[in-house]
């Protein structure tokens, strides 16, 4: 999920809390463990300052993603508020082991998937039924606030908006199943991609060379968007010596169509093309 989604979670975390019998600084605890909890994982960026070989696409949502970090992750975040605000209550450890796993866990239902079980297997985990920003996710949060603010006991309405939202991953992760094992018995390979539009997917299916763009949902019939051939004799070895990043798109995305033509030797992951190209595209000039 993006930045802002993440801030929101914790922000919601912290007001799913009964603070009613915590003094002043043990709800600034609180807060900052909610919060701190839903970006650590995402520290990973400062990667990129070191990235000599093309690697960052594979160390973004890597390892601080796995979901065998978030109890560390939380063990720094509860020594981190026991240090500045003088709390021992275990609670915040348990805080915090929920802000890093509601992290880790909400971005695997994205495109963008995680390393979820590094360092046991570098497999890049992701079931695309959810956007990477999600409005259904906002507007969730926002009614839960606009309640919450003329109700003197707050923390149940957020509570009721967490169990709306775990209802909505849950019915769009039902229809995305649905999409996949229907298409599996057709296609070689399949992947998904949410739309912004509730209930809406991008099914993208690959057989031998030929790579196919669908519009569907389980109240629609499908429309094909788009219809690619990919290059599956040429070799990438030139591509992969020239640019490290190329070898790191094909090995991150669930498949790559490959480009193989008298300007240019690419990949790109299908699953962002707009018509023109994807944003996930790796190439030399020939």
């Amino acid at each position: 999920m993006d930045t802002i989604t993440h801030t929101l979670f914790g922000l919601t975390l912290y007001g799913a809390a009964d603070k009613r019998d915590l003094q002043q600084h043990e709800k600034r605890a609180l807060f900052v463990t909610t919060l701190v909890g839903s970006q650590i994982p995402d520290s990973d960026v400062i990667s990129r300052l070191w990235d000599t070989e093309g690697m960052y696409q594979m160390w973004h949502r890597g390892i601080t993603h796995s979901i065998f970090l978030v109890p560390l992750f939380a063990l720094l975040i509860y020594i981190l508020v026991r240090l500045l605000f003088r709390v021992t209550d275990i609670r915040y450890f348990w805080w915090a082991l929920l802000s890093v796993f509601v992290h880790n866990t909400s971005d695997l239902f994205n495109a963008w998937g995680t390393g979820y079980f590094e360092p046991i297997s570098d497999v890049r985990i992701t079931f695309g039924v959810i956007p990477i920003v999600d409005f259904v996710y906002w507007g969730i949060f926002l009614v839960a606030w606009l309640v919450a603010r003329k109700q003197e006991v707050r923390y149940k309405t957020y509570r009721y908006a967490w169990a709306a939202l775990v209802l909505y991953v849950a019915l769009q992760s039902a229809q995305g199943a649905y999409l996949y094992q229907s298409y599996s018995k057709e296609y070689d390979e399949v992947a998904l991609s949410a739309s912004f539009i509730l209930t809406q997917f991008t099914v993208i299916t690959k057989t031998d060379e030929d790579v196919s763009l669908f519009q569907d949902s389980i109240y629609q019939e499908a429309t094909l968007q788009y219809e690619l051939t990919s290059a599956e004799k040429a070799s990438l070895e030139p591509l992969f010596e020239a640019n490290h990043e190329a070898r790191t798109l094909t090995k991150w995305s669930p498949f790559v169509v490959i480009v193989a033509n008298e300007e240019r030797l690419g990949v790109f992951d299908p699953r962002f093309y707009d018509g023109e190209s994807s944003f996930l595209y790796e190439y030399i000039e020939r």
